[in-house]
C-alpha cells in the first residue's frame, strides 16, 4: 500500500509544492560539562542541515546550546516561523525520561539531584507546544535516546554519566510513548523505554538512515520514516527500532516523485508489514547464523510462505540462511583474473547483505557477459574464461538458493556443470574441483527439496563418482569425509524411493569409511557425529526390514558416539537432543522384542534430558513437542505392561502439550497430527479399562483430525495410514457396544487404504502388518455375522502375511505373538483346530520361557490351555 502513495501525487502539483513554506530547527548537543560528552551529535545536526536545505527548507542550526539559549532558540523559531506550512525540530544529544516526562539535555544539564536535572531539562511539550503554534504540518525529529545513559564517562552511547541514586530510581535511559499529537508526527531513534547507539562513524545509525531516505522520491514522510525505521533495524541486526508517532492530518511529501523505488527500499517497506512472530524468528535465526537481517526477510517476502507451518518456515529460514552464509563465505573468498569482473562480485556481495536479491544477480550476470564474451573472442583464455564464468555462476545460484528460487538455482547449477564439462577435468583447480562437488550436492538437495527424487538420485551418484576419483588422487582426508557422506545422501533417496538393498549398502560403505577416518584422525567432532549418523541410518533399514538384533546393535554404537560427544560438551542443546532420538529408537526396539524394563528406562532417560531442554526454554514449540512425544512413548510401555491407568496419566500430559501447540499455531500439520494420535493413545488407555463411551469420544477426535489431513493431501502417505488405523480404533469400541454392521463398515474402509499401502511397498513390514491387523478384525466380525466364507478368507490371509514376517525374524517379540493371535483367530475356520490352537500354545510358551512374553498377554498361556482342553473334552 505504501507504494501507492505515489499515485496520490498526481493530486498535487509540483507548484504547490515548491510554493510551500517549510522551516526547520536543528538543534545539536555534543559538548557537555556535566554529563557524559558525545562524539557524534554536531555532525549529525550538520548532515540534517545540508538534507532539509536540499528539500527546500529554510534551516536555523543551534550547537551546543544550554538551557537558557535552547528556549531562546524555540522562542525565535516560533516567531520567525510563524505561518510556515510545514515545521520540523530536530535534536541530536542526551534525552531521557523524568516520571512519565521526556526531557533533552543542553549542555549546561546536572544530574546531581533528581531536582537539579529537573530544572537543568527541557521538556519535550515545550518543543511541541512551539511546532504546534508555527505551522499546519510539524515534524519532531529526536536522536536522543542514546544507549548507557548513566554508566559513566567510559561508555560509547549518547548517555549521560553516573547519576545520584534518587535520579537513577525515577529516570529512563529511552523516551517515553507519546501518543497521538494533534497535526504533529514525533520520530524518535529508538523505540519507547529503549536506547540507541551513538555509531562508530561521524554519524549515529539513526541520522545516517534519515539523511539518506528523507529525499526518497514520491514517498510519504510515513514511508520515508519506514525506511529508517527498517534500516536502522536491520543494520543493528534488531538492536534498535526507531519509533514513530503520527497525528498528521493529511500527506506530506518531502520530494517529488520520480521512478520506481530501488530494490532495497522495497524490501524495507515490506518489511515493517511482518508480523512480530515472525520478525522474531528471523532474528533468532539471523542471529544464530551471524548475518544480516534483509537477506533473509527478502527470502520470507519473495518466496511463497503463507502456506507453511512454523516449523515449515522455520526449516525454510534456515535453509535460506545456511544458503547466504555459504555464498557469502564464497565471495569473500572467490578472485578472477579480470579486475571487472572481481569488482563486479564484490558489488554483488554488498547487495546480497543489502537483501538486493535481483540487484546482486544483475551484477553476477554482467560479470558472467564479460567472462562469456571474453573466452568467445579470445580462444587462448577459453578454459581460464570458462572457470571465470563458471565460478561466477555458482555465485549467482547461491544466491538465488539464498533467496529461496529454487528453479533459478537448480538453472545455474546445471549451467556450472556444463561449463565445467566444457573446461575439462584436468583443468580444475584443487578450488574448483571442490567448487564442482559442491554443485552437484546443491543440486541433489535442491531436486530433494522440489520432490524430484529421481533428478536427486543422479546428482548424488554423479556426486558420489566425483568424489570417488578425487579420493584416489587427493590425499586430505576430508575429501574421503565428503564421499562417505555422498554414500549417506545417496541412500537417502533410495530409502525414500523404497529400495532398502542398495540404501543400506550405501550407509555401511559410509560408516566403514568414516570408522576408518575417525580412527586415523580422533579429534574430528564433527566426523563422529557422521559416524554416528550413519549408524542410526543402518538401524533405521534394518528395524524396517525386521532385524531388531542388527538395529539394536547400530542404535548403540551409535549412543556411545553420541554420549561420548554429549558428555564432552554438556549444554550443548543440540548434541543432548541428538542424544533423545537414539535412546528413543533404543527404546523402540526394546519394546518390540518385548523387553519393556529396558524400553521404559530408556524412554525415561530420553524424557529426562527433554525436560531439562525445555525447561532451559519454555517457548522453544520443538522441545515442548519432544516432551510430548516422550510421555507418549512411555505411555505406550506401561500400557503393554498392563498398567492402563498409568499409561492414561502419561498419554493425558502427551495431549495437553500437544493442544497447546496446536493452538499456538493451528496451520501446523505436523502439530495436529500429533494432536489426532494423542487422542487415539488416551483412546487406547480408556478401552483397557473397558470405558466405551469415553474411548469412543476420544477415537472420534482422533478420526476427525485424521480425515482433515488426510483428504488434504492423499499422497502424504503416513496421513493415510493415520486415517486407517482411527478408522479401525472407532471400529473397535463399536464393535465393543455391539454394533458390529457399523464396525464392519469402518474396516472395510481402513481395509481399503492398508491394501492400497501395502501393494505400494510390499518390503514396508509396518504397512504389511496394518494390513494383516486389518484383515483379522474383519474375519472376527465376518464370524460374528456368521460370514463364514468371508471370514475364512480374511483370516487365511492375515495369517499367510504374520506367517512371512516372524519367520523372517525369529527375534521379533511382536511378530512372533501377532502370529499368535493369527493361529488363534484361524482356529476358528481351520479342519484342524487342535492343531492350530498348539501351534499357537508352543509358540507362546516359547515367548514366556524367553522373556518376551509380555505382562498383559500372558493370559493367552491359560486362554489356549483351555480351548484345548475343551476340544479334548469333545473327543472323549
Amino acid at each position: 500500500m505504501r507504494l501507492l502513495f505515489a499515485l496520490l501525487l498526481m493530486l498535487a502539483t509540483t507548484a504547490s509544492a515548491v510554493a510551500e513554506r517549510r522551516v526547520a530547527l536543528v538543534m545539536a548537543d555534543d559538548d557537555y560539562r556535566l554529563v557524559r560528552p558525545l562524539a557524534n551529535p554536531i555532525h549529525d545536526g550538520e548532515a540534517m542541515e545540508a538534507a532539509l536545505k536540499k528539500l527546500g527548507f529554510e534551516v536555523v542550526l543551534e550547537t551546543n546550546r544550554d538551557l537558557r539559549r535552547m528556549r531562546r532558540a524555540l522562542d525565535d523559531f516560533r516567531e520567525d516561523a510563524k505561518g510556515a506550512d510545514v515545521a520540523l525540530v530536530y535534536f541530536s544529544g542526551h534525552g531521557v525520561e523524568i516520571s512519565g516526562d521526556n526531557r533533552l539535555l543542553p549542555v549546561d544539564a546536572d544530574a546531581s539531584s533528581l531536582d537539579a536535572l529537573d530544572k537543568t531539562s527541557l521538556p519535550l511539550e515545550e518543543v511541541r507546544d512551539a511546532v504546534a503554534a508555527t505551522a499546519k504540518v510539524g515534524l519532531i525529529v529526536l536522536d536522543a535516546c542514546r544507549s548507557d545513559p548513566f554508566s559513566g564517562s567510559s561508555g560509547t552511547g549518547r548517555g549521560a554519566t553516573s547519576l545520584a541514586k534518587d535520579v537513577a530510581d525515577s529516570v529512563k535511559p529511552g523516551l517515553g510513548r507519546i501518543g497521538r499529537a494533534e497535526n504533529i508526527l514525533f520520530a524518535f531513534s529508538a523505540a519507547p523505554g529503549e536506547t540507541a547507539v551513538d555509531g562508530t562513524g561521524q554519524n549515529s545509525p539513526f541520522t545516517t538512515a534519515l539523511t539518506k531516505y528523507l529525499g526518497t522520491d514520491g514517498l510519504e514522510i510515513r514511508s520515508v520514516l519506514t525506511l529508517v525505521q527498517q534500516e536502522v533495524y536491520d543494520l543493528s541486526r534488531g538492536k534498535q527500532l526507531p519509533y514513530v508517532e503520527s497525528g498528521l492530518p493529511k500527506l506530506f511529501f518531502a520530494a517529488a516523485a520520480k521512478e520506481q523505488l530501488p530494490e532495497r527500499e522495497r524490501l524495507l517497506l515490506a518489511m515493517a508489514d511482518v508480523t512480530p512472530e515472525t520478525r522474531g524468528e528471523v532474528e533468532r535465526i539471523a542471529s544464530d547464523a551471524d548475518m544480516p537481517l534483509a537477506p533473509l526477510y527478502g527470502a520470507l517476502i519473495s518466496a511463497d510462505t503463507s502456506h507453511l507451518s512454523a516449523e515449515s518456515l522455520n526449516a525454510r529460514l534456515r535453509e535460506a540462511a545456511d544458503a547466504f552464509v555459504k555464498v557469502r563465505a564464497e565471495m569473500k573468498t572467490l578472485a578472477a583474473d579480470d579486475p571487472r569482473v572481481t569488482d563486479l562480485r564484490r558489488q554483488a556481495e554488498e547487495q546480497l547483505a543489502l537483501g538486493a536479491f535481483g540487484t546482486a544477480q544483475a551484477k553476477l550476470a554482467e560479470a558472467v557477459g564479460i567472462d562469456e564474451m571474453s573466452r568467445k573472442a579470445l580462444k587462448v583464455n577459453f578454459v581460464d574464461r570458462t572457470l571465470s564464468q563458471a565460478a561466477t555462476l555458482f555465485l549467482s545460484a547461491g544466491t538465488a538458493r539464498a533467496d529461496l528460487d529454487y528453479a533459478a538455482a537448480i538453472k545455474g547449477y546445471e549451467t556450472v556443470l556444463s561449463l565445467y564439462g566444457e573446461a575439462g577435468q584436468t583443468s580444475l583447480s584443487l578450488e574448483q574441483a571442490d567448487r564442482q562437488s559442491s554443485t552437484l550436492d546443491e543440486l541433489g538437495l535442491l531436486y530433494t527439496t522440489v520432490g524430484n527424487v529421481e533428478a536427486a538420485g543422479r546428482a548424488f551418484t554423479a556426486l558420489l563418482a566425483n568424489l570417488e576419483q578425487r579420493s584416489l588422487r587427493e590425499t586430505d582426508p576430508s575429501v574421503k569425509r565428503d564421499l562417505a557422506i555422498s554414500h549417506i545422501k545417496l541412500a537417502n533417496i533410495e530409502m525414500a524411493q523404497g529400495d532398502l538393498p542398495n540404501s543400506l549398502e550405501n550407509y555401511e560403505a559410509a560408516r566403514g569409511m568414516l570408522q576408518e577416518l575417525t580412527a586415523s584422525v580422533p579429534d574430528k567432532k564433527d566426523w563422529l557425529g557422521d559416524l554416528a549418523m550413519a549408524n542410526d541410518k543402518i538401524g533405521n533399514v534394518l528395524a524396517t526390514q525386521g532385524d531388531v538384533g542388527a538395529a539394536a546393535q547400530a542404535y548403540q554404537q551409535s549412543l556411545s558416539i553420541k554420549q561420548k560427544l554429549a558428555d564432552a560438551e554438556p549444554n550443548s542443546a543440540y548434541l543432548l537432543r541428538d542424544l533423545t532420538i537414539t535412546y528413543d529408537e533404543i527404546g523402540d526396539l526394546a519394546r518390540t522384542a518385548g523387553q519393556l524394563n529396558s524400553a521404559q528406562t530408556t524412554f525415561e532417560e530420553s524424557l529426562r534430558i527433554r525436560l531439562a531442554l525445555a525447561e532451559n526454554k519454555p517457548d522453544d514449540l520443538e522441545r515442548q513437542r519432544a516432551v510430548s512425544v516422550s510421555h507418549e512413548r512411555i505411555g505406550d510401555v506401561l500400557r503393554e505392561r498392563g498398567d492402563a491407568a498409568g499409561a492414561l496419566v502419561a498419554y493425558n500430559k502427551s495431549q495437553a502439550i500437544a493442544g497447546s501447540l496446536v493452538r499456538r499455531d493451528p496451520n501446523d500439520t505436523d502439530l495436529k497430527r500429533d494432536l489426532s494420535i494423542s487422542y487415539a493413545k488416551i483412546g487406547n488407555a480408556l478401552n483397557d479399562q473397558e470405558n466405551w463411551p469415553a474411548a469412543l469420544v476420544s477415537y472420534q477426535k482422533a478420526l476427525a483430525v485424521a480425515r482433515d489431513l488426510a483428504q488434504s493431501d492423499p499422497g502424504n502417505t503416513g496421513w493415510q495410514r493415520d486415517l486407517s488405523v482411527c478408522l479401525e480404533k472407532v471400529a473397535g469400541v463399536l464393535d465393543a457396544q455391539g454394533n458390529v454392521s457399523e464396525a464392519l463398515q469402518n474396516y472395510q474402509d481402513s481395509l481399503a487404504i492398508a491394501d492400497r499401502l501395502a501393494q505400494l511397498d510390499p518390503g514396508n513390514s509396518d504397512w504389511q502388518r496394518d494390513l494383516s491387523i486389518t484383515l483379522s478384525e474383519i474375519g472376527m466380525l465376518e464370524t460374528k455375522q456368521r460370514h463364514f466364507e468371508g471370514s475364512k478368507k480374511a483370516f487365511e490371509a492375515s495369517l499367510g502375511i504374520r506367517q512371512q514376517l516372524a519367520q523372517s525374524d525369529p527375534n521379533n517379540a511382536v511378530w512372533q505373538f501377532d502370529l499368535v493371535q493369527a493361529y488363534i483367530n484361524y482356529a476358528y475356520v481351520a479342519k484342524d483346530p487342535k492343531a492350530v490352537l498348539t501351534k499357537a500354545l508352543n509358540l507362546t510358551l516359547e515367548l514366556d520361557r524367553t522373556g518376551r512374553l509380555t505382562p498383559r498377554d500372558k493370559s493367552t498361556i491359560k486362554y489356549l490351555r483351555g480351548l484345548l482342553a475343551k476340544i479334548n473334552a469333545r473327543k472323549k
